[in-house]
């Protein structure tokens, strides 16, 4: 029997609800619950429809759960603190799976032309850096600091969502939609790491979108490295580093100081002797966890999934139509179509 209960229990994770919750607003039981989410029971139409109310989605959103089945099941790439709660991560990429069922629904309705293409490697036969150096060959980018990956990400067709994670122990997570991939980033993050996290799900993207290896989190480092600070331009740069030669390099190349000592290291242009010198220099300094002049570097804003839904309103579709399109209940605030309020939130 196939029927919505992948999508109900994905749902339920998404925002954050146990079965308790679910079953005390519903006015059913868990045992009843648990067969609905096992498809061991179909709900009828009114059922389905307190459901949708619950998750601030549609019913036809529900039911186009049936037509993915093993597509939910699909795990996502992470990038997280190892000690991170498993209900915290859980959540937020059951989060990232709505997002990539909305966008995926919508993307029935609306096609985009993307100028690029977010290639995939095995990564049995290809290198992380040499995979970074195709993708940046193939965009045609220009030799140098990566400015405004954001939008070179979604001139590749990948929608960049950011959110508040509510935390600073996961930065951002990804995964495929068909032939568009989506990344939610956390939007807690400062510039230098929100650009270092999307070039690490860029890697996975690139190198893991069918085959998980062994050393995946290390892969997409390696690729997020080369990727943003390929060898052949910034090898000439990471000699006698200081921290004020580090603090220019950064404002140089976007990304932050930790993440250029660990280039350098890694290059073999300096000891571990000294990296060990360098992260105590950082801690005394108050500067491991808030480096200085990351305010200074340009903002990177997602706006595809904005841009999506400003040209659909230009064709004279309202927003409640828009939100139907992609499964999301009229006045749901986590519709990325619709424009935003811009939040204030605490660091």
């Amino acid at each position: 029997m196939i029927g919505p209960g992948e999508a109900l229990l994905v749902a339920r994770k998404a925002q954050g609800l146990t079965q308790d919750d679910v079953c005390g607003q519903l006015g059913i039981t868990q045992a009843t619950l648990s067969r609905y989410e096992n498809d061991q029971r179909i709900p009828d139409d009114e059922t389905l429809a307190n459901f949708a109310k619950i998750y601030g989605v549609t019913v036809s959103f529900l039911r186009y759960g049936q037509r993915t089945q093993g597509a939910l099941a699909i795990d996502s790439h992470m990038r997280r603190q190892k000690t991170t709660k498993a209900t915290l991560w859980r959540r937020l990429e059951a989060r990232l799976t709505m997002y990539r069922l909305h966008i995926s629904l919508l993307f029935e309705e609306v096609s985009i032309r993307s100028t690029n293409i977010i290639p995939t490697f095995d990564p049995e036969g290809t290198q992380p850096a040499t995979a970074a150096l195709i993708t940046r060959a193939q965009w045609k980018m220009p030799a140098g600091p990566v400015l405004h990956l954001i939008r070179w990400l979604e001139a590749a067709g990948c929608v960049v969502i950011e959110e508040d994670f509510g935390t600073i122990r996961i930065d951002g997570l990804s995964q495929w939609i068909g032939d568009h991939p989506v990344i939610l980033i956390n939007s807690r993050l400062p510039t230098d790491r929100k650009r270092l996290t999307l070039a690490h799900e860029l890697g996975h993207l690139c190198l893991h979108s069918s085959l998980a290896t062994a050393n995946m989190e290390e892969e997409a480092n390696a690729f997020a490295a080369e990727f943003l600070m390929p060898e052949h331009v910034i090898r000439s740069e990471l000699r006698n580093l200081t921290l004020g030669k580090l603090i220019d390099l950064k404002r140089e190349w976007g990304v932050s100081m930790q993440a250029i000592f660990e280039r350098a290291y890694r290059l073999g242009f300096v000891k571990s002797s000294d990296r060990v010198d360098f992260y105590k220099a950082l801690n005394s300094r108050g500067w491991k966890v808030c480096e200085p002049a990351s305010d200074e570097l340009p903002i990177e804003r997602a706006e595809l999934a904005q841009e999506i839904g400003a040209r659909m309103r230009e064709r004279g579709l309202g927003d409640d139509e828009i939100a139907g399109m992609a499964g999301f209940a009229t006045g749901a605030k986590a519709n990325p179509f619709l424009i935003q309020p811009k939040r204030l939130h605490a660091v």
